[in-house]
């Protein structure tokens, strides 16, 4: 061998030893200093050695001043790498376990954002949906003042009427498919369980014009008004009036 593949051999010797001796010696640090390294293995977007080393830090020093401060940052890893279920058990963990931690508001936030990234489009089962709202709702309830308030009352919102549109989309095919009474079923749902949403003055529209064909007088009265209470400035809010006008004139 040549002197200089010998000095390329050596190198690369060096440069594989340097890399293999690398690796932290974490058993001479206190919980403090183990967390503040993995805090920066997860800055540095070393998100699969963070989750090993978040969930040592959990196992060997449950009791330290760091445990809850490791508990919110393996969520976060979790959640981080998209892994939303993992995130949420995580998350609902340290609300469970330390409910006097200072993490808890915003892992609350957490647990419902992780539902919410799960939701899925309407047309699909929606028990994610579901308990997104469900975790937002108890974030607003319990940290009324905090600053995230605003938007989990928003996701809500959008979340619902992902919900509505699902019901009243099931509404629509009944009703082409001629399932008269089972359209009215549907549309029914919408207006009272959605009745904020963009759906439900549709729903209710549809549902007074099948009562209108049906012959269903007095039902199409009842829901006019209160179509016309809830939504006066409707498009379809005039037709209806006038619908009104004639059938009380009867």
């Amino acid at each position: 061998m040549n002197k200089y593949n010998l000095t390329i051999a050596v190198t690369f010797i060096v440069i594989i030893f340097s890399a293999c001796s690398s690796s932290v010696d974490t058993s001479q640090f206190t919980p403090e200093e183990y967390y503040n390294y993995v805090m920066q293995l997860y800055n540095d977007e070393d998100y699969e050695q963070a989750i090993l080393e978040f969930q040592n830090i959990i196992l060997q020093y449950p009791a330290s001043s760091v445990s809850d401060d490791a508990q919110y940052y393996l969520a976060m890893t979790y959640f981080k790498r998209n892994q939303f279920l993992l995130a949420a058990y995580e998350f609902s963990k340290l609300i469970r376990n330390t409910p006097a931690s200072p993490f808890v508001p915003d892992s609350q936030f957490m647990l419902a954002e992780s539902y919410y990234q799960l939701s899925p489009p309407y047309q699909l089962e929606q028990s994610y949906t579901k308990k997104a709202i469900e975790e937002f709702q108890a974030f607003i309830d319990f940290f009324p003042s905090n600053s995230k308030v605003e938007e989990a009352e928003k996701k809500i919102k959008e979340m619902n009427e992902k919900l509505a549109e699902k019901e009243y989309a099931s509404a629509l095919i009944y009703q082409k498919m001629e399932y008269e009474y089972a359209a009215m079923k549907y549309y029914s749902f919408v207006t009272e369980s959605y009745h904020d949403t963009k759906f439900a003055p549709l729903a209710l529209y549809n549902k007074i014009k099948i009562e209108l064909k049906k012959g269903l007088n007095n039902d199409a009265l009842a829901d006019i008004s209160i179509f016309l209470s809830r939504y006066p400035n409707n498009p379809n809010a005039k037709e209806l009036q006038e619908i009104e006008s004639r059938l009380s004139a009867k």
